[in-house]
């Protein structure tokens, strides 16, 4: 496992799981949601989980990530499991953690999907059937081949600039690389470095693509807000920041890693993500 996890804030989360669940064993699909300050939408969230899914059992594990409302009181009281960080450190670390626990306690295949409400969970078994298929080692949505109802005509534009650049840089067709709703296998976010606090999505796609995992995306919905508000900033810091992560990332897994153009297609990626037709 490539990511480390050196500070007393992870070893504090980690012991009051342990103290809470005692020796657990996970589910085969694990569902991860890094959660801080989300006590007015995660409820209805977590009661929209499926007990399972493509014939796999599922477990939703909640990383509260310093919370300073009740979402920790929330994910217990509808059922998820609940890892507590004492202090927040943005929604990369607290995944980090999810992603380290889940390895763990025996999860094969991990889902990330966030707080918010802005993903459609009945689309889950798109994100699964592809890895249970070993068609894919890396499934992750796209509201450019599927749909948006944000009317936020910078974020919307942003999400094909930002697309084209990851393309352009991995020399791989992307659509949208901030989409949240995810699945994985488990080895994949533990064995990419992974060191942002906040705008990791990028990050972990970018270095997925770098090791020549196979990448799938598929058609998917984003929803509006169900509550509460995001806590990425306004458009222009964000832009700057995502583009920051973007670049710094590629520059870091170019000179570290193998690039995925020097082995075959067929081992790279499954179905190009230029194949599935837009809508």
């Amino acid at each position: 496992m490539s990511t480390t996890f050196p500070d007393e804030v992870d070893r504090a989360a980690l012991d009051g799981f342990a103290e809470r669940y005692g020796d657990r064993r996970f589910a085969t699909v694990v569902v991860l949601i890094a959660a801080y300050d989300e006590q007015d939408a995660l409820g209805a969230v977590l009661d929209g989980m499926p007990a399972e899914s493509c014939g796999l059992d599922v477990d939703t594990l909640v990383v509260v990530d310093g919370a300073t409302d009740d979402t920790a009181e929330v994910a217990l009281r509808h059922g998820a499991l609940t890892c507590v960080a004492p202090r927040n450190r943005g929604q990369g670390a607290a995944l980090r953690l999810g992603y380290r626990l889940a390895a763990e306690r025996g999860a094969r295949y991990l889902v990330t999907t966030d707080a918010d409400g802005q993903y459609d969970i009945a689309e889950l078994p798109e994100l699964l059937q592809p890895l249970i298929d070993d068609e894919a080692d890396f499934v992750t949505g796209s509201r450019t081949l599927g749909r948006t109802e944000s009317t936020d005509l910078v974020r919307r534009a942003g999400t094909h600039v930002f697309a084209w650049l990851v393309s352009a840089l991995t020399r791989q067709k992307i659509t949208d690389t901030s989409f949240g709703f995810r699945a994985m296998k488990i080895e994949v976010p533990n064995s990419v470095r992974l060191e942002q606090r906040q705008y990791q999505s990028s990050e972990l796609l970018v270095g997925v693509l770098a090791r020549g995992y196979r990448v799938l995306e598929k058609p998917m919905t984003m929803l509006v807000r169900a509550a509460g508000q995001s806590k990425k900033g306004g458009n222009l810091l964000y832009g700057y920041s995502y583009a920051k992560v973007v670049l710094g990332t590629w520059l870091r897994e170019r000179r570290s890693a193998p690039q995925p153009q020097d082995r075959p297609a067929a081992e790279r990626i499954s179905e190009p993500a230029a194949a599935v037709p837009e809508r």
